[in-house]
């Protein structure tokens, strides 16, 4: 019987299957990369706002406290967006006829809120309090990063469940003492191991890794 197929079928279909697993793999490889790029999780890149906010002056500069603007963020699962009202309580004074600051005086006038553009917004079926991890000592720079030097606001972090995970799994790393969970300055004096240690034993904290944990 004649052979049908010539014999370097047999090493171009090697190579093909060969082929298409590196080639599969690659293209894994590079979705895994984009999905971690900056142009996906929005790390490090400022975003455009109303009003060009800057943390850096009126934090580090000016020394405003965190719970001045955000007021709920000791109580709640979410840490507030000031009311106009609280803007204006200085820049009715303060560089009253700015106009970058104009956005600020139109919503106090018609009483429309400013639209700010969310930086670290978590998908809905996330849960997220704020209060909580207060309450256990970790402190706003953990997530944030240190916003006392940003004169526009970017995430630091990814904020995917890996990363969250991450400090679930190991939190004597992250955490510090409650009187210093706004100070974004704050190092350990020793050895933060020992100390997370010892302020996971005496805040009883517990290493939820638990998926109903954060999805409720």
């Amino acid at each position: 019987m004649a052979q049908i197929f010539h014999p370097s079928t047999n090493t171009i279909s090697k190579v093909s299957i060969f082929g298409a697993v590196f080639f599969l793999g690659g293209l894994l490889y590079v979705a895994n990369g984009v999905s971690r790029s900056s142009y996906v999780t929005r790390v490090g890149v400022a975003r455009e706002q109303p009003v060009p906010f800057s943390h850096k002056h009126h934090v580090s500069g000016i020394g405003i406290d965190c719970r001045y603007c955000h007021t709920s963020v000791e109580d709640s699962s979410f840490a507030g967006i000031p009311p106009t009202e609280t803007c204006m309580s200085c820049h009715s004074q303060i560089w009253a006829g700015s106009p970058m600051l104009e956005p600020v005086r139109e919503s106090l006038r018609t009483g429309r809120s400013i639209e700010w553009t969310r930086v670290h917004d978590l998908p809905d079926f996330v849960y997220f309090n704020h209060g909580i991890h207060l309450k256990k000592g970790i402190g706003c720079v953990s997530c944030h990063g240190r916003v006392d030097q940003m004169p526009l606001m970017w995430r630091e972090n990814t904020l995917n469940m890996e990363w969250c995970l991450a400090c679930h799994r190991q939190p004597e790393q992250h955490v510090r003492p409650r009187e210093h969970v706004f100070q974004m300055d704050w190092k350990p004096a020793g050895d933060q191991a020992a100390l997370g240690a010892r302020l996971v034993a005496e805040y009883k904290i517990r290493k939820r890794t638990d998926c109903w944990a954060c999805h409720r």
